[in-house]
């Protein structure tokens, strides 16, 4: 269908102020001038919103942690991990989505800061995400958390890590975790994709900037067929967790995302797969300027209650 108006008219704005190309960029730069990019509207109350740091395999791991009001005693929780590529973003990037997500699914959602490429390359963000899971489960408890109902969720380069940490998870022997939401997950490190071709510039993520998002992640292309930094590669996708995953028509990373939950559904798991028609990258974390970014945050915290309850 043709692009959504809401998606053409932040397109506009984002053209208006001169083309957003983070690749002739220093990573130092992106992340500043991402953190530029963030919706200047007010976070959503929560009955409390915590920075706190986590032992982790290289050293303290930082993490926010959110507790909406009326959570239960224990309450379930959702391990959440940031999109940016592994090299831009962070806790606070995406806040007023993590404060959102919380409140919605009654669930206390740790917001992981993951280490980032290129100081940091694969596998530091994944195994940095793991840690804080395998934290979730079994210190959940401090934090008020039940650590036998817990889910993973991320957007992006986020949603990788989601999918990671699930097969880490099933391959380490733990946490049992209840779900994984996956909202445009990059899930391959293969550029010649249809979507790749289709929506390679003019949809905020390009082509070109996935490529530099990997170049600096895994810069050795040979180790990107690599399960834990290419899920889509794993030898088999069973006994993985339920998943939710959100793909949007015009993005680069579309047909990766719904080539994976194809695969999960062949392997057995149950998986809801949307396609958001006329939806650009980012829709969802933008939800307070896309209609379509609320229905898809409902629709997942409606998943997730279901999962945690």
């Amino acid at each position: 269908m043709p692009l959504d108006p809401q998606a053409r008219f932040v397109l506009d704005q984002i053209a208006a102020q001169g083309e957003l190309d983070l690749t002739n960029l220093s990573p130092a730069e992106a992340r500043q001038q991402f953190e530029k990019m963030r919706v200047p509207f007010p976070g959503e109350p929560v009955a409390s919103c915590e920075d706190r740091v986590l032992p982790g395999p290289a050293g303290e791991i930082p993490v926010r942690v959110y507790v909406p009001e009326g959570a239960a005693k224990p309450a379930p929780a959702i391990a959440y991990f940031h999109g940016g590529g592994w090299v831009i973003g962070g806790v606070d990037t995406h806040d007023n989505f993590c404060r959102a997500l919380a409140n919605r699914t009654r669930a206390i959602v740790v917001s992981v800061d993951y280490r980032l490429a290129p100081e940091h390359r694969h596998p530091a963000a994944a195994e940095d995400c793991y840690a804080a899971t395998r934290w979730i489960a079994e210190h959940g408890a401090e934090i008020g958390a039940d650590g036998a109902r817990i889910a993973v969720a991320g957007d992006s380069a986020g949603g990788n890590l989601a999918a990671v940490v699930s097969l880490m998870a099933r391959d380490r022997g733990g946490p049992a975790l209840r779900h994984q939401v996956l909202t445009y997950p990059v899930t391959d490190a293969d550029f010649e994709r249809a979507s790749y071709r289709d929506n390679a510039e003019g949809y905020l993520l390009t082509r070109k900037g996935m490529q530099w998002f990997w170049d600096h992640y895994v810069p050795d292309a040979a180790r990107r067929s690599d399960a834990y930094a290419a899920p889509q590669r794993a030898a088999t996708l069973a006994g993985l967790p339920p998943a939710t995953v959100i793909t949007a028509e015009y993005d680069p990373l579309r047909d990766e995302g719904e080539a994976y939950a194809a695969r999960l559904r062949e392997a057995g798991v149950a998986t809801t797969l949307t396609r958001y028609d006329g939806q650009i990258h980012g829709f969802v974390g933008l939800f307070e300027l896309f209609d379509a970014g609320k229905q898809a945050l409902e629709a997942m915290s409606a998943a997730l209650r279901e999962a945690l309850a």
